[in-house]
């Protein structure tokens, strides 16, 4: 059983949630405010229904100015709190002016009212229920799609709060079809936690505070049962699931905000090519925030969430080859090294001349070479995939073989 009536003392975001699975029943839906569309959209959001299960479903949709369907577009899903609404989502996490400048299509659902309890707008309902809105966004993929050009193999889901927890239902269930999710002020319920089926490499971020008191980063454990996941359990899952390195990399934020009274850490967890699939943004004394909006100052939580998942699709991240630029030389000449991760040859930018060495993970010395100035090109080529390092001038720097 997921619910628990001890939980209820946190508060009415912690929700717990059923454990039938309806039968999903489609019934014919339209969007009315699209019958005489035309590709001149008003710059705000557009209120759509869809018959859903015996419900009249309602959402917003926002779609940008230079959508003209000729090309096919992402789509995200936003997801509001507990006992929330649209509105209140959109004015938390308004995501129109990256649609705009990104080219993207944007998806407000609204909740249905949980009649046990008291009728709070919820996106998983407290037991005994038939109601798994899983099944409803799914549907609701398919009737956006029928009315825009959507690039399927990039559709991603946030959320806040309740709408967080639901987000990693949707990222687990509904994995086939979302390719990267992004969640503030919640970790994982340890029901989704052990149901969690994902088929494909999948993006997650978080967006937690360490001083949260409805979603405590350290999860909730009563009367010796566990009913959400800490932080550390939450990201183990995923990064593990990702092949990442279980150690991340890491950094202090800058403090912009000097009066929020909280600081961010950044955590970035890693496959062995160097791409990113796990990121958490760890709000030092946060409370049950959206960063940006209201709380910690310092991030703005919507434009993070989407600078991260819009780097994925279904098959994982879409361009893990960036330009490794590195000083090697104590700050006397710059060296770009690139592309990393590389196949078989490496291009070497350098203001300077020397000898470059290429060594294995265990220290082992595989080849030597001059370097001269301007562009040199390293041939790798019988190398076996993984990690190396490049030294010249006694620094060195790591590169990854992907093939």
């Amino acid at each position: 059983m997921r619910a628990c009536k001890a939980f209820e003392e946190f508060s009415k975001n912690l929700i717990g949630s059923k454990t039938n699975i309806m039968i999903r029943i489609r019934l014919t839906s339209s969007l009315l405010f699209l019958l005489c569309f035309h590709f001149a959209f008003a710059q705000s959001y557009m209120p759509g229904t869809m018959q859903y299960d015996g419900e009249l479903r309602s959402y917003s949709i926002y779609v940008p100015s230079s959508y003209d369907g000729s090309t096919e577009v992402p789509l995200i899903f936003n997801f509001h709190g507990g006992s929330g609404d649209i509105a209140s989502q959109i004015a938390t996490s308004d995501l129109s002016e990256l649609a705009e400048t990104n080219n993207f299509i944007a998806v407000y659902p609204q909740a249905l009212p949980d009649p046990n309890d008291g009728g709070s707008t919820n996106w998983i309902h407290k037991d005994p229920t038939d109601v798994d809105d899983v099944f409803f966004i799914d549907a609701l993929i398919d009737e956006v799609a029928q009315s825009f050009a959507i690039d399927e193999s990039r559709i991603y889901a946030c959320g806040y709060s309740l709408g967080g927890e639901f987000t990693f239902e949707v990222g687990c269930r509904l994995n086939e079809r979302i390719a990267a999710i992004g969640v503030v002020a919640r970790t994982m319920q340890t029901f989704t936690f052990e149901n969690c089926a994902p088929v494909h490499p999948t993006g997650v971020i978080t967006i937690l505070g360490t001083a949260d008191p409805i979603s405590p980063y350290e999860g909730i454990v009563w009367a010796g049962e566990q009913y959400y996941l800490s932080a550390d359990e939450t990201h183990d899952y995923w990064f593990t699931f990702n092949n990442c390195d279980s150690v991340p990399s890491s950094q202090d934020l800058p403090n912009i905000s000097l009066g929020d009274g909280s600081t961010v850490e950044q955590y970035i967890w890693s496959d062995s090519e160097g791409c990113a699939y796990v990121e958490h943004l760890k709000v030092i004394n946060g409370g049950h925030d959206w960063p940006g909006t209201f709380g910690n100052m310092d991030i703005d939580a919507t434009s993070e969430i989407w600078n991260f998942v819009s780097r994925y699709d279904l098959n994982g991240i879409m361009d893990c080859s960036p330009t490794s630029t590195v000083d090697f030389d104590g700050g006397k000449g710059e060296v770009s090294v690139y592309p990393n991760p590389f196949s078989n040859v490496l291009q070497i930018e350098s203001s300077s001349q020397g000898s470059i060495r290429l060594y294995s993970v265990k220290g082992e010395l595989i080849k030597i070479d001059s370097l001269e100035k301007g562009i040199s090109t390293l041939m790798v080529e019988g190398l076996a995939p993984g990690v190396y390092f490049l030294e010249f001038k006694g620094e060195r720097t790591k590169i990854v073989k992907t093939n």
